[in-house]
């Protein structure tokens, strides 16, 4: 679990990571450095699930080099999908990372949402349902890893 008080804001209290693939986890199907390693990390205070459309068709592969949960979306209704799974769980403790249009629904949902703006690009809708926006999937997994570090960017 990730506990932190968010001045002027409800606390966030996270026992769920969704993680979008493409563009998000990962780059042309393909895990940056780093990654496995946060992730690793992370596995012993949340519960994390991989949801992907599988477009490179890596997912599989993924999810097993990480040690993580995969399910996979409807390539034409991923965002009904995603947001679907995540009322699966208690949306009040989720954390979801995404970069695209079938992640707003997602975004919508969680306590808590990351657009990652990478080189495969973030729809404008993410980004503007999102509470927190980064550069890379590593940003965002050491905001996670450094929970303090939200504060300032979330508080109201």
């Amino acid at each position: 679990m990730i506990k932190i008080s968010i001045p002027g804001s409800d606390d966030l209290d996270l026992h769920h990571l969704i993680l979008d693939m493409n563009g998000t986890l990962t780059t042309d199907g393909q895990l940056p450095e780093g990654v496995a390693e946060r992730l690793e990390r992370l596995k012993s205070i949340l519960d994390i699930y991989l949801l992907t459309a599988d477009t490179f068709g890596t997912g599989a592969g993924v999810a097993e080099i990480l040690g993580i949960k995969l399910f996979i979306v409807d390539a034409d209704h991923g965002g009904a999908d995603k947001a679907k799974f995540t009322n699966t769980l208690d949306p009040s403790s989720v954390a979801a990372i995404g970069n695209g249009n079938n992640d707003v629904d997602m975004f919508k949902l969680a306590k808590l949402s990351i657009a990652i703006m990478g080189r495969e690009g973030c729809s404008v809708a993410a980004l503007v349902n999102a509470d927190i926006a980064v550069n890379n999937i590593n940003d965002a997994l050491d905001l996670l890893l450094n929970p303090v570090w939200m504060r300032a960017t979330l508080r109201r």
